[in-house]
């Protein structure tokens, strides 16, 4: 499937059906979960306040998803030198950048009330976090700073492949080091330990998430595609 929409073509012929889809699952699929969210009773810990892991949860790992998106698209361009390969990964990168900033910020106002801080820097699922929102911002500057596009986008290329190791400490940090963040919840030896009522919706808005994920890199990719018809076709004007 990968190296049939590697074809810059084939992938302006599906992408052009498949986003729209992809866009329409996720609103669907967010909204019920939200819905079935909001409608869960408080937690006996946490009150009112874990409604926000209906959000916080599903952007932290949209985000991870597309750093992993980057890096792929990204060891693409580099190794196989193909065109659409980095215009998917610099179509990726805003978009990282965006979920991992919702993540950050509905963490800190689920951790005020929980740790009574907005931010503890001793916490390493919060600055391995943090680290992620900065790799998706210097992969966008390395790109700008340089003038020529090629070269910028093998410097912001090779960045990503080496922020990738990030990726295993932020899903890691809470079983490495001792933190105030709590552990993990549903891919756990014995099965998930959240009540099937949260599960549920979370499983919901978590997979919208994705979907919206998608939806919107297949449109950002496809404009970067078009943005670069466009300026190959000025320039063979120029030339005439």
């Amino acid at each position: 499937m990968l190296s049939y929409l590697a074809n810059p073509l084939r992938f302006m012929r599906v992408s052009r059906w498949l986003a729209p889809i992809l866009g329409g699952g996720a609103a669907v699929l967010i909204g019920l979960g939200l819905t079935l969210g909001l409608r869960t009773p408080p937690d006996y810990q946490q009150g009112d306040t874990v409604w926000i892991m209906f959000v916080h949860v599903p952007a932290a790992w949209t985000a991870m998803l597309a750093y992993a998106a980057l890096g792929a698209a990204s060891f693409t361009s580099l190794v196989f030198r193909h065109p659409l390969a980095d215009q998917a990964a610099k179509a990726a990168a805003p978009l990282g950048a965006v979920f991992t900033g919702i993540a950050l910020v509905t963490g800190s106002f689920w951790g005020r009330p929980m740790w009574g801080a907005w931010w503890v820097w001793g916490d390493a699922r919060l600055v391995s976090v943090l680290v992620l929102f900065l790799l998706f911002l210097g992969y966008l500057a390395l790109r700008a700073s340089i003038d020529d596009e090629v070269k910028g986008a093998r410097a912001a290329e090779i960045l990503a492949l080496v922020g990738l190791i990030n990726l295993p400490i932020i899903h890691y940090s809470v079983e490495w080091w001792n933190t105030l963040h709590q552990g993990e919840s549903i891919l756990r030896k014995g099965g998930p330990a959240l009540a099937p009522v949260y599960l549920t919706p979370l499983l919901l808005a978590g997979l919208g998430f994705s979907l919206a994920f998608g939806a919107l890199w297949l449109v950002r990719t496809r404009a970067e595609v078009w943005r670069r018809r466009a300026v190959s076709l000025e320039l063979q004007t120029a030339l005439r």
